[in-house]
């Protein structure tokens, strides 16, 4: 095989839905200043009874039937999360389980909210080298059961979702997954984490982030353009992780974008999903029709570690 391509795309969320009024009334915080400081309005919560599991299979029997295929031609699966409570059997296992799909190798990966586009990446080299020829790549996060509440730094940033893209292999000259620019910076691995404990708690240097992303994104975004052969002016659309709406406003300005180009602001809606933000972003765009089948989309995600990966995508 000589190429990959995303067959079909999924996503999912909870019902429940947090706006900042409520959190308002939980912490010291209020609505303007939400916004101001990250474009939040409203997120997702995924209530008590719900897993990492029941969140990545849901977006990812969308993306399966969506794709046509049946459970036994996926040959990979792998979820990409920080957030899962379960270790061992993986999510993906356990996704694997639940769709029927027999035989598949399943793992999870964990890089943080750069998850999908490195699972992304990894998934297509294994079917670029023969390994497989469908994979199911999810990206799934039930971070609220991560978030300190008393804490207005964080609490106001997380929510829960799942997105998922099935890939394939195709015989065509032609790649649908460009190829991969990541990598990371360890001497910022505190800026974003996990803090150490049996139960996990998020921790972030907002200042930091908002540092690195403005200011060293631009050119890691370049470089997976030129990797792709293309300009950022030729792109359709960027899919960036959903951290905060004014690193994206600020990446879009310095990339140099069409004014047609489709940016995704899923932050404003379902906040910051981690490693779920760039699929579940990514699906709704092409759900909606504002990516069109050919469009050639930017995706890139950074996040704990501090690490970062990115590709640009032909959208199914």
């Amino acid at each position: 095989m000589s190429g990959v391509r995303i067959a079909a795309l999924g996503h999912h969320q909870p019902e429940r839905v947090l706006t900042n009024d409520e959190l308002a009334a939980m912490v010291d915080t209020d609505d303007e200043w939400i916004r101001r400081r990250t474009g939040i309005v409203t997120r997702r919560i995924a209530g008590a009874d719900e897993s990492v599991t029941d969140l990545a299979a849901a977006a990812a029997a969308k993306a399966l039937a969506a794709s046509g295929l049946d459970p036994a031609d996926i040959g990979q699966v792998t979820v990409a999360t920080c957030s899962a409570v379960d270790r061992c059997p993986s999510i993906a296992a356990q996704v694997a389980g639940r769709l029927g799909i027999p035989g598949a190798v399943a793992f999870d990966l964990n890089n943080g909210c750069a998850g999908f586009c490195t699972s992304l990446s990894v998934a297509g080299h294994s079917l670029l080298a023969g390994a497989a020829k469908h994979a199911l790549v999810i990206g799934a996060e039930k971070m609220s059961d991560l978030v300190d509440w008393t804490d207005r730094r964080s609490c106001i940033l997380l929510g829960d979702g799942a997105g998922a893209a099935v890939l394939s292999a195709t015989d065509g000259a032609d790649s649908a997954i460009g190829p991969v620019v990541w990598g990371s910076d360890p001497s910022r691995a505190s800026a974003v984490r996990l803090l150490d404990q049996w139960h996990p708690q998020f921790e972030q240097d907002g200042q930091a982030v908002f540092r690195w992303a403005t200011t060293e994104l631009p050119a890691l975004a370049e470089q997976a353009c030129r990797a792709a052969g293309l300009s950022p002016a030729e792109l359709d659309g960027v899919v960036t992780h959903q951290a905060n709406l004014r690193i994206i406003e600020s990446l879009v300005q310095k990339l140099g974008l069409r004014e047609d180009a489709v940016i995704a602001r899923d932050v404003v809606d379902s906040g910051n999903t981690s490693a779920a933000s760039v699929p579940l972003a990514l699906a709704k765009l092409v759900e909606r029709g504002d990516l069109r089948p050919g469009a050639r989309v930017l995706l890139f995600a950074f996040g704990g570690g501090l690490s970062w990966a990115g590709q640009v995508v032909t959208c199914p």
